[in-house]
């Protein structure tokens, strides 16, 4: 099993709400590196907001992810890096395989090309981009995908017509170190999303509260959508990003929860329990870590993506990266 760790790169990711920088982002990427982490990872919103959980909707600052995976190639050495997920619309595919290809080579090989169709209406509408319907993002993802990955695996121009995207006798991208770069698609699931990738990703990632019961359906599913394409299942690879909080003791892990749950804005997690978040998160002492790690692994999880606390993409108690570095045996 690999453990990738959910990079801070929000306004609300860091210890006592500092806001984030670029500086803070790199530490934090040198600090996971030397705890053992395998990977990095960093998703993608033009802001981010709590307005659904009925808290202040107001927009929340996120670092770019393209660029500042490029910082951090350039202060990690080991760690692979990727992204969880990028959103279509934000990018032409011809742009994203070009800087798919850049970070590829500023990396030496270390990129994991995440993709998804987007969720968060409001920065859409903020950026004067079209959010349509559920069905309309995903095509274009969908042709997103197809090309990106011909573009990262062939490097001759090529012409394609597509309803979002079209591309004439296009030239190449940069070199590329690995060929292909791996694609993974991220979302909950679903034939159509499954179906996409097991005919063009490495992969499949789903987050970030993860029953090993029901994701055990879930994986039945996948090799389903391979069989159907043609594709060994033994060929497609599984990832998981989970919540999770830990403790010397359970009895130290439920306290933490009980912080998290108290931070976590609006009411989402208002009735939440410490055995209900316990069943669906990475949480409780290094035992209950590594029973719940077992059971992922069963499954054909490869890597598990840790995002310490009940926010994604957050670190506000750093010693609960530490503790949960020890507790699954990183960097030894």
């Amino acid at each position: 099993m690999r453990f990738g760790l959910a990079l801070p790169h929000y306004d609300f990711s860091l210890p006592g709400g500092q806001p984030i920088t670029t500086a803070a982002a790199l530490e934090w990427a040198r600090r996971a590196e030397a705890l053992g982490f395998d990977e990095l990872w960093i998703s993608d919103h033009l802001f981010y907001s709590f307005g659904r959980y009925g808290a202040d909707p107001a927009p929340i600052a996120s670092l770019e992810a393209t660029t500042t995976l490029a910082a951090v190639a350039t202060v990690t050495e080991r760690v692979r890096l990727g992204t969880l997920v990028l959103c279509d619309a934000f990018r032409h595919a011809g742009l994203l395989a070009k800087q798919a290809a850049t970070l590829d080579q500023l990396s030496g090989g270390r990129l994991d090309l995440g993709l998804g169709a987007g969720w968060l209406g409001a920065e859409f509408e903020a950026f004067g981009l079209s959010f349509g319907t559920v069905g309309e993002r995903f095509t274009a993802l969908e042709e997103t995908v197809e090309v990106l990955a011909r573009i990262l695996d062939d490097p001759s121009p090529f012409t394609y017509e597509g309803t979002t995207v079209s591309f004439h006798d296009a030239p190449r991208s940069p070199d590329v170190v690995q060929r292909p770069i791996p694609i993974w698609l991220g979302g909950k699931g679903g034939p159509r999303l499954l179906r996409l990738a097991a005919r063009h990703a490495a992969g499949w990632n789903t987050v970030w509260r993860v029953d090993p019961g029901r994701y055990a359906t879930q994986v039945d599913e996948v090799r389903a959508a391979c069989e159907g394409v043609g594709r060994d299942p033994a060929t497609f690879r599984l990832s998981v990003g989970l919540y999770g909080v830990t403790g010397e003791t359970d009895d130290g892990a439920r306290a933490a929860f009980e912080r998290a749950r108290a931070a976590f804005p609006g009411d989402a997690m208002r009735d939440d329990t410490w055995e209900g978040w316990r069943a669906d998160t990475l949480s409780g002492d290094a035992a209950a870590l590594l029973e719940r790690v077992a059971a992922f692994e069963a499954l054909g999880v490869e890597q598990i993506v840790l995002s310490p606390w009940s926010l994604p993409f957050a670190v506000p108690e750093p010693e609960q990266v530490e503790r949960f570095a020890a507790a699954l045996g990183l960097g030894g």
